[in-house]
């Protein structure tokens, strides 16, 4: 019974200090000077992990769109084979009558 109050005031104290408006535990780089080095080369490596998130996105669409181009191939070729196998089937009914 005495533990809610004890685990409601550390909630409370945790969010007090997310909601602390200064910046923590902020290093440098990441807090500091907006223009450098550093932050260009962190753009770079977004911008690339980026590209190549997209690169591999856009080659699973493309062979997803592969395969789907081989199904109606080889489901045409079916129909196919099942035709003329139909047609041939009536060529020789109608010569025997």
């Amino acid at each position: 019974m005495r533990r809610l109050p004890l685990a409601v005031a550390l909630v409370a104290v945790a969010l007090a200090w997310l909601a602390d408006p200064r910046p923590a535990l902020a290093c440098p780089a990441c807090f500091g000077d907006a223009e450098g080095p550093m932050i260009d080369a962190a753009r770079l490596g977004t911008f690339l992990l980026l590209g190549v998130t997209l690169a591999i996105q856009g080659a699973f669409v493309a062979f997803f769109l592969y395969l789907r181009k081989q199904a109606r191939k080889a489901q045409d070729q079916a129909l196919d084979a099942e035709w003329s196998s139909l047609q041939r089937t009536h060529d020789r009914a109608w010569r025997n009558v």
